[in-house]
């Protein structure tokens, strides 16, 4: 059996004032990808009417939630949703990690394929949002995340690490002259002085020297930038939004990048296509 992993920043939750109209059009994109884990970040209003647009997006894809986590800073709007298909996939534990201290969020949850009655073929599923200042941030909630990346008392040994990481990455060939100055120093090292340095991937970084893998570095066919598309003061094409895995076989990995996609949201979906069973990639 192969799962189909899903990320996307849905920017303000797919509502502008009182249209839904992105936000329906991101259920027509999700509902063709056909995830059977799903993050989602930037789920703005989504608690509203008893949780009615996060039950409805479920109900739309054939979905269930593990559950919805509230952004530490900002207006208290902004939600990170994980969701998983119960047709496949059982859910065995959930907790909400780093309340209090993630900018955003971080969700854990441990699933199951359904046809298995052991705990012998459990993953993980971690579903976060890091923070988009700075890159110290990012670093510190990345050291969250690096126990998973291999054996740990307690943990099955496999996970998938899925969300907006706000991290370029190593390979993103960054032309700062295109990018304005007030919004370097979310993506740029910022020296002792002030002044600015090279991209800062240590978020990025942290998680792979600790074991997870990055199958954009595995893959012969390097995936397509996640931003860089919306905005006019912001041309520069970046992979911000990542699937990190351990223990799995990766088959396909992917950035969704079609023209309703690009206009349902200033991010794109990232996909990432894995073996159920144990094993990593070659």
């Amino acid at each position: 059996m192969r799962m189909r992993a899903v990320t996307w920043n849905l920017f303000c939750g797919g509502v502008d004032g009182s249209s839904e109209e992105r936000l329906h059009a991101q259920a027509e994109i999700l509902n063709e990808l056909e995830p059977d884990v799903l993050t989602l970040s930037e789920c703005s209003w989504w608690d509203e009417a008893e949780e009615r647009r996060l039950l409805w997006m479920a109900h739309m894809l054939g979905l269930t939630p593990v559950c919805m986590a509230r952004s530490r800073i900002g207006d208290g709007r902004n939600y990170t949703t994980l969701l998983y298909r119960a047709s496949r996939l059982r859910l065995v534990g959930r907790q909400r990690l780093g309340e209090g201290v993630f900018h955003h969020a971080l969700v854990r949850a441990r699933l199951r394929p359904l046809d298995e009655d052991s705990d012998r073929e459990d993953f993980l599923a971690l579903a976060t949002h890091l923070a988009w200042t700075d890159g110290e941030c990012r670093l510190r909630e990345a050291r969250w995340m690096t126990d998973y990346a291999g054996d740990f008392p307690g943990r099955p040994p496999r996970a998938l690490l899925l969300g907006d990481l706000n991290c370029p990455s190593p390979q993103d060939r960054i032309d700062w002259r295109k990018v304005p100055k007030n919004l370097q120093s979310r993506y740029r090292l910022v020296n002792a002085d002030g002044t600015f340095g090279d991209a800062d991937t240590r978020a990025l970084g942290v998680l792979t020297e600790s074991g997870w893998q990055d199958p954009d570095t595995l893959l012969s066919t390097p995936r397509a930038a996640t931003v860089g598309y919306y905005y006019a003061n912001e041309p520069v094409p970046l992979r911000l939004d990542h699937i990190l895995t351990a223990g799995f076989t990766v088959h396909d990995y992917r950035t969704h990048d079609t023209k309703a996609a690009r206009q349902a949201s200033d991010h794109l979906p990232v996909v990432a296509v894995v073996d159920s069973a144990p094993g990593t990639t070659p």
